[in-house]
C-alpha cells in the first residue's frame, strides 16, 4: 500500500495537511487506515488498491477506493473512487457488491455515490461484502473493470471510526 501517505493532499483539494501531519493508523489486510488534520480539524481516511485492473490501456495512474470521515463537517462514510484517468464526460462509475449494482457519478478522475444515505448503504454492503468490482470509462472511451478485496475491510473501518470518534 506504498504511495498512499500522499493520498489526502490529492483527494481533498485546498486541504493543508502535509506529509508529516498523517497518521497511518494501520494496515488491515487489503485495506490501510490514515488519520489527518485538514483546516485545523482531524479528518480519517481508509484506502485500498486494486488486486486486479482490466482495460485496454497503455498507461495508468494511481487507483483507489476510499472511505472517508470528517467528523468537523458532519460527513461520515464518503465512499469515493480515483480512476487513475479522467472519466468520460456524463458517464457513470458502476460498483458491485455482491448481487448489488449502484452507479456513481464521475467527475475529472474521481466517482461518488450520489448521496449520503447511499454512502452509508454502501459501507454495510462492504462490511458484509468479499470483493467490489468497480467499473467506468475514460474520456477516451476506454473500458475498465477493477476488482478490490473487501478482506479487512471493517477492521480498517473500526479503526478510522475509532480515531475519528465516530460511532
Amino acid at each position: 500500500m506504498a504511495g498512499l501517505l500522499a493520498l489526502p493532499l490529492f483527494f481533498a483539494p485546498g486541504a493543508t495537511a502535509s506529509a508529516q501531519g498523517i497518521e497511518r493508523l494501520g494496515d488491515f489486510d487489503s485495506w490501510s487506515a490514515y488519520r489527518f488534520v485538514e483546516d485545523g480539524k482531524p479528518a480519517c481516511y481508509m484506502a485500498s488498491v486494486p488486486g486486479k485492473s482490466e482495460g485496454d490501456y497503455s498507461k495508468r495512474g494511481d487507483v483507489y477506493a476510499l472511505v472517508t470521515h470528517r467528523p468537523a463537517e458532519s460527513r461520515r462514510d464518503e465512499v469515493s473512487f480515483v480512476a487513475g484517468y479522467e472519466y468520460k464526460a456524463d458517464s457513470v462509475a458502476k460498483v458491485t457488491i455482491g448481487d448489488r449494482t449502484e452507479d456513481f457519478f464521475t467527475q475529472n478522475d474521481g466517482a461518488w455515490t450520489p448521496d449520503h444515505n447511499m454512502d452509508k448503504e454502501m459501507v454495510q454492503a462492504m462490511i458484509r461484502g468479499t470483493s467490489m468490482v468497480v467499473k467506468g470509462t475514460s474520456s477516451r472511451g476506454t473500458l475498465t473493470t477493477d476488482t478490490y478485496s473487501l478482506k479487512g475491510f471493517t477492521s480498517a473501518y473500526r479503526a478510522i471510526s475509532k480515531s475519528c470518534g465516530v460511532n
